[in-house]
């Protein structure tokens, strides 16, 4: 999956409480750390997913994949890439990569995300909140401050 605009990586231990009896890091936990991953990319570019909504954007997961390469096991340091992937009218996608500590790849995925209102109608046109948060998320920008909120468009 290709990188559009800038990536951001993060790191954290596999928990005990994500594991199974062999000490493995179960795969339903990759999709908790891709949300995680996402949540503080968004921060990070000045973007809080709480932001969203408050402008009436809400952004449900519509589509989801990861492909294990080799297990991550219990306390081991992993490092995440987080990228914007894929940017569709009404759509969003973000990649993910996990890595070993010697850098092998884990796992790689990604998830897409609808743009909804608060009914969980698409929405199909785009608003000047979605129009910023692209131009933040497949951008190089990562400030809070180049992202001022114009008047939400009515839907």
């Amino acid at each position: 999956m290709d990188v559009l605009g800038k990536s951001r990586t993060y790191t954290f231990r596999v928990r005990y409480a994500e594991t199974d009896q062999m000490g493995i890091a179960h795969h339903s936990n990759y999709f908790v750390w891709f949300e995680e991953g996402r949540s503080n990319f968004c921060r990070d570019i000045g973007l809080p997913y709480g932001e969203w909504e408050k402008n009436g954007v809400f952004m449900p997961v519509v589509e989801v994949h990861c492909r294990y390469k080799s297990s991550l096991l219990y306390d081991e340091p992993v490092t995440m890439e987080v990228f914007p992937a894929e940017r569709g009218a009404a759509t969003v996608t973000f990649g993910y990569r996990l890595r070993h500590e010697d850098g092998r790849l884990a796992a790689e995925g990604w998830t897409k995300h609808a743009f909804a209102d608060e009914q969980g109608r698409l929405i199909r046109r785009e608003t000047d909140f979605i129009r910023r948060l692209k131009e933040l998320t497949f951008s190089d920008k990562s400030s809070a401050d180049s992202f001022k909120p114009a008047q939400t468009d009515a839907e």
